[in-house]
């Protein structure tokens, strides 16, 4: 939060100082009046002026917003736009323009460390965790989709010829979309495997006697999924 401090003969004019001060226009700011005008006494003796504190809250979409777009005009690209939703809790930063579905990456992975980079900014000041989402094309939903197809296809294999199979690496956010609709197919489970960058999920039966002679992992229970203290994706 930015704030000064302004005095004047007036509210009006208290305001109009702070704003000065403040470097921004009297519709951007905030006011809190500290102390009314007294008059002098008799014209002479005594009186003070207005006191007025104008401040402006940080907007913490709008700062991961203006650095996203600084990052993207070092990429060469000076004529994206930023559409900013404000959601519960955090924001979602679209970007729209000519040419940058590069920005995308490798199944997401170059607009993964963007949108990190943004929620990092977002978060500088501390407080509440603020959560952006950045998208482009719709690119989230469309992913979200594909991943929901792919592990419903792979559970429903794992239970009819009771073999795993494993996915490649994904970040926590895909891995929690695998659990949670492989969670709908009866007699299919899932878990992760791997470290860091290369874990991953495998799905398999409910009975996989082969599995679990290898130690591997009980099925998840839908409430560490959806509440409580969330499994290690």
């Amino acid at each position: 939060m930015k704030e000064a401090i302004g005095t004047g003969d007036t509210v009006e004019l208290a305001k109009e100082n702070a704003c000065r001060a403040l470097g921004v226009e009297s519709y951007d700011a905030q006011f809190e009046i500290l102390a009314m005008p007294t008059r002098k006494t008799f014209g002479i003796f005594g009186g003070s002026p207005a006191k007025v504190r104008a401040y402006i809250e940080d907007d913490p979409a709008q700062k991961a917003a203006d650095y996203l777009k600084k990052v993207i005009g070092c990429m060469g690209l000076d004529k994206v736009s930023i559409n900013v939703k404000k959601e519960e809790n955090g924001a979602m930063l679209t970007l729209d323009g000519a040419d940058i579905g590069f920005i995308i990456g490798h199944r997401g992975e170059t607009l993964d460390a963007l949108q990190y980079l943004a929620g990092l900014v977002a978060n500088h000041a501390g407080g509440d965790y603020y959560r952006v989402t950045l998208d482009i094309g719709n690119y989230r939903e469309k992913r979200r989709q594909t991943l929901e197809l792919l592990g419903t296809r792979l559970a429903k294999k794992a239970v009819r010829t009771g073999r795993s199979s494993a996915l490649e690496p994904m970040n926590p956010y895909e891995r929690r979309i695998i659990h949670m609709v492989v969670q709908t197919v009866n007699g299919a489970r899932s878990w992760s495997e791997g470290e860091n960058l290369n874990r991953h999920v495998v799905i398999g039966p409910v009975n996989d006697r082969y599995q679990q002679r290898r130690g591997g992992r009980p099925p998840l229970n839908p409430k560490d999924m959806n509440g409580g203290v969330p499994p290690k994706a």
